[in-house]
């Protein structure tokens, strides 16, 4: 009877942020590992007091290869302990998040003493430092003195259409000196994942939904993939008979965003998923909508995990924001001794604030991107910011 109020206290709580149905996959603890002091403080802080197998994290460095994804896989382990821990966490820190709700979330003032309290920053990407392809006024500025002030600076994306390095590509071009190891995208996550779960030495394949971001990131953990741009243009046979076939030898589904996403994909991805014994269902993000161009907001990868969860009944594995695969990460990685004095910048409530606030951080909404001030303000939101700004060039008045 506890566990099924503990589960319904999760997906209560997850569907007031419109998250409802993301899945704490029991499997996830029992699969992931984690090292030393990182163990004990990830044990506390949810209430376990199972012992795992530690084993050591080694160092990633420079523009992202297999040792690094590697590495970043063992620290991932942090994140996802045994099912019952983590929904104990979920369903308080989610509740405790959302109590402040409706209270008037206040303009950041006092910009000194907030900056003094903050050592690290880590800043959602689409709709706070660029929108479409052009980097919002004032940014560059902006990162420049908070890195003269000392500060960290890491860059954390649901955008999957692009692996790490793509993403240092995108910096260079928008004239932003961001360094390949701040940024951590969504195909990252979903490799590190498929990497600390040993999916390479079960000998099977990924299935791919999304684009070169998430092959390119499984392609340096050596782990075999096919789909995504390949199938853009294939077609089924929908004549007397016509039927897909479908390789039983896929192990994982991986969808992520997906601009050339067609029904032969989603048949595909369906038969893997429904067929394939033991197939698993993961989701780089679930966001809702998107920054494809500045002038529109556009369908987001939300809307292709949907056609895969309607058509299979299954809840996916999400490894993207809010998941805390990344600040884990970021935490062992980087020693951080204290998420109190780190702040998520985002724009999405959803996805940016909920992602700070479950796990303990600073938060602030830019209204820069998806997030406008009536919807930050509405009676009806029931996920609160910290502090709000136009944008961040608001730091720095």
């Amino acid at each position: 009877m506890a566990q099924r109020r503990s589960s319904s206290a999760l997906y209560g709580v997850a569907a007031c942020a419109g998250l409802a149905g993301i899945q704490i996959a029991p499997t996830l603890g029992r699969a992931f590992c984690a090292s030393g002091p990182a163990l004990r403080a990830s044990a506390r802080r949810t209430g376990e007091s199972a012992s795992l197998q530690a084993s050591p994290a080694s160092q990633s460095s420079g523009l992202p290869g297999s040792s690094g994804v590697a590495a970043a896989a063992g620290v991932f382990g942090l994140a996802c302990v045994a099912a019952a821990g983590a929904r104990r966490r979920l369903a308080t820190d989610s509740r405790a998040a959302r109590v402040v709700c409706n209270a008037k979330v206040p303009r950041l003032s006092d910009q000194k003493a907030w900056l003094d309290g903050i050592d690290i920053f880590i800043f959602d990407c689409d709709g706070v430092i660029w929108r479409g392809d052009s980097v919002i006024d004032g940014v560059p500025a902006v990162l420049d003195k908070l890195r003269a002030a000392g500060k960290r600076c890491f860059f954390v994306t649901n955008n999957s259409t692009k692996s790490r390095a793509g993403y240092k590509g995108k910096f260079d071009s928008l004239g932003l000196d961001v360094p390949a190891e701040e940024i951590f995208s969504s195909s990252f996550s979903a490799a590190a994942y498929l990497e600390q779960t040993k999916f390479k030495e079960t000998g099977k394949k990924v299935y791919i939904i999304g684009e070169k971001g998430i092959s390119e990131e499984l392609d340096l953990i050596g782990v075999p993939w096919f789909g995504a741009e390949q199938d853009k243009d294939k077609v089924v046979n929908l004549g007397s008979g016509g039927k897909v076939e479908h390789d039983p030898d896929v192990g994982a589904v991986v969808v992520g965003f997906d601009r050339n996403v067609n029904y032969y994909k989603i048949q595909y991805a369906q038969l893997c998923i429904n067929e394939n014994p033991g197939c698993k269902f993961i989701a780089t993000n679930l966001d809702k909508v998107t920054h494809l161009t500045d002038a529109q907001e556009w369908a987001g990868n939300g809307s292709m995990v949907g056609a895969i969860k309607g058509c299979t009944g299954q809840e996916p594995i999400v490894v993207g924001k809010p998941s805390p695969l990344m600040i884990e990460y970021l935490e062992e990685k980087y020693k951080i001794p204290d998420r109190k004095r780190i702040c998520m910048v985002g724009d999405r409530l959803d996805t940016d604030i909920l992602f700070g606030r479950d796990n303990g951080l600073q938060t602030c909404l830019t209204l820069s991107g998806v997030t406008k001030e009536d919807k930050l303000l509405s009676d009806d939101n029931k996920i609160a910011p910290d502090s709000y700004v136009s944008s961040i060039v608001d730091f720095f008045p």
